[in-house]
């Protein structure tokens, strides 16, 4: 199946784009958000980081489901770089529930350099776990990216153009 045919957004089928860092993850998820966009569909781009920091703010501000509901409006939802840190256990259960949410007909593209058979290492609870790869697992489209970073061969090329003056 391939990405830009959104098959799987019609579907409300989760992508999963595993890869190490630099592979295109976040590229290619961008690239499936605008492709949606112009779909006629709404999109929300958010990083792992910035859902927990948000997460957070809004509890202290006791708008929370506010901002959850905020997360299950969109068609698709992305989420950038997870597994970059260790979950709380409060926020581990809040992404079940966006998850849970988002399962009924709406898409959710997630980026990670871990494969779902060790998302248990960052989600402390392991029924937590066990409840969002379920989620994820049977559903779900996984993409395996690999290669040498575009970073790293940017650098190359760069360094070669010094080299040649």
């Amino acid at each position: 199946m391939a990405i830009e045919s959104l098959n799987w957004c019609e579907q409300g089928r989760p992508l999963i784009l595993i890869g190490q860092t630099g592979v295109g993850k976040t590229y290619i998820a961008q690239a499936a958000g605008l492709q949606a966009c112009l779909s006629g569909k709404s999109v929300m781009f958010m990083s792992v980081s910035t859902l927990l920091e948000n997460q957070v703010l809004a509890r202290s501000t006791n708008s929370y489901l506010k901002f959850r509901e905020k997360l299950t409006k969109p068609d698709l939802l992305i989420l950038d770089d997870f597994g970059m840190r260790k979950f709380t256990s409060m926020e581990a259960e809040d992404l079940r529930e966006i998850l849970e949410e988002r399962s009924y007909g709406k898409s959710t593209v997630i980026t990670t350099q871990l494969p779902l058979e060790h998302w248990p290492e960052v989600l402390p609870d392991p029924v937590i776990a066990d409840a969002i790869i379920d989620r994820l697992d049977g559903l779900s489209i996984q993409v395996k990216i690999t290669g040498e970073s575009y970073r790293k061969i940017k650098a190359k090329k760069l360094d070669s153009k010094k080299e040649e003056k």
